[in-house]
């Protein structure tokens, strides 16, 4: 690049730093600005009374979306991040006090499903074979491309993508499939689970989610050393390696905007003029609050917001031997649940609850000798009235009836210490619309092609990238977001270059 360009970007989560860093290494002049005091976004951590708590993403797949990154940068990924794969990726509880271990090694995984369900085994490799096919063959075209440039569509990736879908992908829902694919109604509903990735229904999102276990079940599930904030540190020291500036403390007011493209950003009331405009903030914020354009903001509503999440942060005078680093508790009636996630929005009395304790993977480390830090979360509707105190009550108070029930244990006065994230606070700290963790739902087969794309179709020059944009939330999709990003605006660069 002859004279260095000046991109600004709005956001310093994972797809902001992450963008932020393929573009220095470009050349670029990169100016990231965040109105916290911390980059990483969701991704954060808490500490409390002797406590540890990673805040935002738990799961950790796929660690060669950031390897890539750190190669990119010629840098050694291990001089800032070392992680390992589990032996263990999930223990499943269920109300009749079955316990399935989803151990790495998929033999010894069929043969707990065998012993504990009676599932054959040939069934959980067949399905896993079926969602590596889908995963690779059309998976990776519609995850690492743009779905909104007409080149993306010419790519033999498409047509093999093409070629490898199947009508029941696109028109069967998720629990279908499974229920099909499983005899046992544990199987089904643990599979069903996966739907929560992406912060979707089970029995309205499309079976193409079946992709989904392959991330977890084929490819493995790491633990980042010190926790998944050191996910957040290692992007953020290898952002400042490369020349990244951060200002922290600097929320963006507007986005400068003149004759359809994008000049610059007022921060603090002074305007900050850059080439390029990259927004790693929620999409719907993007139009309504920093362009102020209403209709278009509006537009972003018509999808089926996705869910969000209430997490307490427990500090737990005691350990429990039968739990891992991830736990999950089943409903006895999914499909009532995720009723009351998307549609009646009312606290439903047995939810399934996911139980996140990094003081089994660093004693001593995460919590107090002979305690440990619980990260308690359920999936709850994208709404503000979360947030009332009456509400979260009644919340709380069915969070731990299960797990007195499935646990044996009165739970409650063992919390020494709590701290709670609840929709209206995810949205105040992350700019995440009514607190969806992912933005839009896949709830449709039109889902993934009405993602906002990761660049305004009417303004020049401005950029899209992170969870409420093609492809999605959670780490990974956050930094193949990134890649198609800066990929994008490079083009375009030596586009306008060569006119």
């Amino acid at each position: 690049m002859s004279s260095k360009q000046k991109a600004l970007i709005i956001g310093a989560g994972v797809a902001g730093m992450a963008c932020a860093i393929r573009l220095a290494v470009q050349g670029y002049e990169v100016t990231i600005f965040e109105k916290n005091n911390y980059p990483g976004g969701k991704l954060h951590v808490l500490e409390k009374d002797g406590y540890r708590f990673d805040t935002g993403p738990s799961f950790f797949v796929q660690p060669g979306n950031i390897e890539e990154l750190f190669h990119l940068a010629g840098e050694n990924i291990h001089q800032y991040l070392n992680y390992k794969a589990l032996d263990i990726d999930c223990k499943y509880f269920y109300e009749d006090g079955t316990v399935i271990n989803a151990y790495s090694d998929l033999k010894k995984f069929s043969e707990e499903l065998e012993r504990k369900t009676g599932e054959p085994a040939r069934h959980l490799f067949s399905y896993l074979k079926e969602s590596k096919k889908i995963y690779v063959h059309i998976g990776e075209f519609f995850l690492n491309h743009s779905l909104h440039e007409r080149k993306s569509w010419k790519k033999s990736d498409f047509l093999k993508a093409l070629a490898t879908t199947r009508p029941r992908y696109i028109f069967a829902t998720l629990h279908a499939i499974n229920k099909r694919k499983f005899n046992s109604a544990k199987l089904v509903q643990l599979f069903d689970r996966y739907a929560t990735y992406n912060g979707s229904n089970p029995y309205k999102a499309p079976g193409m989610l079946q992709l989904i276990p392959h991330l977890e079940c084929n490819e493995g599930v790491f633990y980042p050393e010190g926790g998944m904030i050191s996910i957040n540190k290692a992007l953020y020291n290898l952002a400042l390696k490369k020349g990244v500036a951060f200002r922290l403390n600097a929320p963006v007011q507007y986005i400068i905007e003149n004759n359809k493209e994008a000049k610059g950003v007022v921060v603090n009331s002074q305007n900050i003029f850059g080439d390029i405009i990259v927004s790693n903030v929620d999409a719907y914020f993007t139009y309504s609050k920093l362009l102020n354009k209403v209709f278009e903001a509006k537009k972003n509503l018509k999808q089926e917001r996705s869910s969000s999440a209430l997490i307490f942060y427990w500090g737990v005078k005691k350990e429990f031997p039968q739990l891992g680093l991830h736990n999950i508790f089943f409903s006895r009636d999914y499909e009532s649940e995720f009723n009351s996630i998307f549609n009646s929005k009312t606290p439903f009395d047995d939810p399934t609850v996911y139980i996140n304790i990094t003081s089994k993977m660093e004693p001593g480390v995460h919590a107090p000798k002979g305690k440990e830090n619980w990260f308690v979360m359920i999936n709850v509707p994208s709404d503000m009235k979360i947030s009332r105190d009456e509400v979260l009550t009644a919340y709380k108070k069915n969070i731990v009836t299960k797990l007195n029930h499935i646990l044996q244990t009165d739970i409650e006065p063992l919390i020494e210490t709590e701290d709670i994230l609840h929709p209206k606070k995810i949205e105040e700290e992350t700019a995440a619309y009514l607190g969806a963790l992912y933005g839009t739902s896949s709830n449709s087969i039109k889902a993934a092609f009405l993602r906002h794309p990761n660049f305004s179709k009417d303004i020049q020059r401005l950029y899209f990238t992170g969870g409420s944009v093609h492809p999605g939330g959670g780490i990974p999709l956050c930094l193949k977001s990134a890649k198609i990003t800066a990929d994008m605006i490079l083009r375009n660069y030596k586009k306008r270059k060569n006119e």
